[in-house]
């Protein structure tokens, strides 16, 4: 099959070689010495403006006239293995000839190897520039020494025979949507392929590379062939909790399949897909895509292809574009995060981070030039450390109507923290922490409580879904004691448990006490609260006494110290050096409700939190420090393979 795309502007008309020659500034002899591709001794400079003009006023020489196969014709060919799916690259190639210049002969094998050496000759009979062309297979390279004796020049595309052949990077987008769902917490993952497929082998390479270096196993069953229907039963049993589908229908296949077996996407199953040309940016059923660049790699190779016919060869780079996400309607936490959800009720801040080499004293200055200013604040914290997890969460909060109150929606956003419980006050500021580091990672906080003092126990009412089939509800004392007592309260209701984190504050109601399951003071906060017992133990034993469940009281380097009816004793800290110890308690809390929420026992919960809060503060800042749960069970598994057994 055979189309002619002629440039719009491209008509006949009575321009000379010796009028080129004087537009161009240059001999007659130069200008045929350029377009009859004799000009090794002339300037780049110089044939790039004569070309220019040539392309410009349309010239023919007249050694095209007498069949000169050395002569320029301003014409390129695409010769296709088929053009079924090609549409937006066509369109990009088009697009780029048109822009140098160039008319473009288009042919389609139809994938047959009879139809492409036909092709060839046709093209050579036409004295093109140069082609770009896809081979049908591998015995195709045999003809190209047809496009050698001609002169022509060759751009080959998705030929894997070939080291010099352009490809789209479909290895790059495998390992794109592989990290996607590795990142919401999948590591049961499968690729949906096709057989004798070269897409599905690119993608399949990095979907593994991919689980290489996340530290997953790879096995033959994680490939699933849309032609079998074997690896279904599987999916019943959430195995596997994620695909990857190297083409758009066969994510289509796969959705209709499933409704049949009444699995719902996302909630039980996470798909995303590579997606085709335009013509697939349908709304229904909302897959989660990348959107393969063919009319960027269209571009590319056509600039490519022209810049060899005219001798202005850069160096050789491979085609790099980015594979950005388009929706994540069908991606979602595995099915196993999905039982037991995490409600968070507390501060949310913006946190300025000085650098110091020595906290500030009374009566001194203290000088830095390093400083960070991220969201924060205990709530926000805990919310993101336990979506990171792979939990679902949701923040329950107040910020100002300000710039910074978009940072915090952003920030929460990208983490998937469910912000619907998070509201703007028009009358108060987004609350702010000032937040001194000394080198060695002990820290001094100042508060701006901002909108944090706004939240009412009115605003924890409105909010009541959120604590729907919640397993646990983490509260701090940032915010004011009536709306953690409410959200306290509704926990309670909905058989969720309270884990409570005490800060800037002396004293705490006996009512709110009752509620607690898990009180969590660090040695400063146990000592303002229980100042009458000296030791460690007797201050746990009173808290039980007014009425929380389970103590743990973190004790910083030295690590924490648990009472609980299951395990009594103290527990080391984890072996990192610390930079910033600032969200030591925030990471500890959210690993611990995570791994409670997974059946781990308390002892083996607060062991892995304790690991999480190790990373939390060997870097600086905590959200950015808050650990993911593939990064922390890689790392717990080579130091300490027992616990993650548990």
């Amino acid at each position: 099959m055979f189309f002619y795309y002629k440039h719009p502007f491209r008509e006949e008309r009575l321009m000379t070689i010796k009028e080129i020659a004087r537009l161009a500034g240059v001999s007659i002899s130069t200008v045929s010495k350029i377009v009859n591709n004799k000009d090794k001794n002339i300037s780049p400079e110089t044939r790039d403006r004569v070309l220019k003009i040539v392309k410009d006023y349309h010239y023919t020489p007249y050694s095209t006239v007498k069949n000169n196969p050395e002569a320029k014709t301003f014409m390129i060919g695409l010769l296709l293995m088929s053009m079924e799916k090609t549409g937006q690259m066509i369109n990009g190639i088009i697009t780029a000839a048109q822009k140098s210049g160039y008319s473009i002969l288009i042919y389609d094998s139809m994938n047959r190897s009879e139809n492409e050496l036909k092709h060839i000759t046709s093209l050579c009979k036409n004295h093109v520039d140069g082609v770009i062309w896809e081979p049908v297979n591998e015995n195709s390279l045999e003809h190209k020494h047809y496009f050698e004796e001609q002169g022509i020049e060759v751009c080959r595309i998705n030929c894997r025979e070939d080291p010099f052949s352009c490809f789209i990077d479909f290895a790059g987008m495998g390992y794109a949507a592989t990290e996607i769902l590795i990142r919401h917490g999948h590591t049961k993952l499968g690729c949906l392929t096709k057989q004798n497929s070269l897409r599905s082998g690119m993608v399949v390479e990095g979907f593994k590379k991919c689980l290489f270096n996340h530290s997953i196993p790879f096995n033959s069953s994680m490939i699933l062939p849309l032609e079998s229907e074997d690896w279904y039963n599987g999916i019943l049993t959430h195995t596997p909790t994620g695909i990857i589908s190297t083409h758009y229908t066969s994510a289509l296949i796969l959705m209709e399949h499933m409704a049949k077996l009444k699995i719902q996407v996302p909630s039980d199953l996470s798909l995303i897909s590579l997606r085709d040309d335009g013509r697939e940016t349908i709304a229904f059923p909302g897959i989660s895509s990348i959107r393969i660049p063919y009319y960027e790699f269209g571009t590319f190779v056509c600039k490519r292809l022209i810049e060899t016919c005219e001798k202005r060869e850069e160096e050789s780079s491979a085609f790099q574009v980015d594979f950005p996400l388009e929706n994540t309607q069908s991606l979602g936490l595995p099915f196993t995060s999905n039982g037991k959800k995490i409600v968070v009720v507390g501060s949310v801040n913006i946190d300025v981070t000085l650098n110091v080499d020595e906290l500030p004293q009374p009566g001194r200055t203290v000088c830095t030039s390093r400083h960070s200013v991220i969201p924060g604040g205990k709530g926000a914290n805990q919310a993101v450390g336990a979506a990171k997890l792979g939990n679902e969460v949701s923040l329950i909060g107040k910020v100002g109507s300000d710039y910074d109150s978009n940072l915090i929606y952003t920030c929460m956003e990208e983490n998937r923290v469910d912000v619907m419980g998070l509201k703007r006050d028009a009358h108060a500021e987004t609350g702010k922490a000032y937040i001194h580091v000394q080198d060695d990672g002990e820290s001094m906080i100042t508060i701006l409580t901002g909108a944090n003092q706004k939240l009412r126990p009115e605003d924890i009412v409105f909010h009541e879904r959120a604590f729907e089939h919640s397993g646990y509800c983490l509260l701090q004392t940032e915010v004011p004691e009536d709306a953690i007592e409410t959200a306290a309260g509704l926990a309670k209701k909905y058989g969720a448990k309270n884990i409570l984190k005490p800060a800037a504050m002396k004293s705490i109601r006996p009512s709110l006490m009752k509620l607690i399951d898990i009180f969590v003071p660090n040695r400063k906060e146990a000592e303002l609260l229980c100042p009458t017992i000296p030791d460690v133990e007797g201050k746990a034993a009173e808290f039980i006494k007014q009425g929380a469940k389970t103590v743990i009281i973190t004790l910083g380097h030295s690590g924490c110290y648990i009472k609980d009816p299951s395990f009594k004793g103290y527990l080391p800290a984890s072996p990192f050096p610390p930079v910033d110890t600032t969200g030591a308690a925030d990471a500890f809390i959210a690993a611990l409700a995570a791994y409670l929420s997974s059946g781990y026992s308390m002892e083996a919960s607060a062991r892995i939190a304790a690991y999480a809060a190790g990373f939390c503060v060997s870097r600086q800042g905590v959200i950015p420090s808050l650990i993911d749960r593939n990064s922390l069970e890689t790392y717990i598994n080579r130091i300490e393979p027992e616990l993650m057994k548990q």
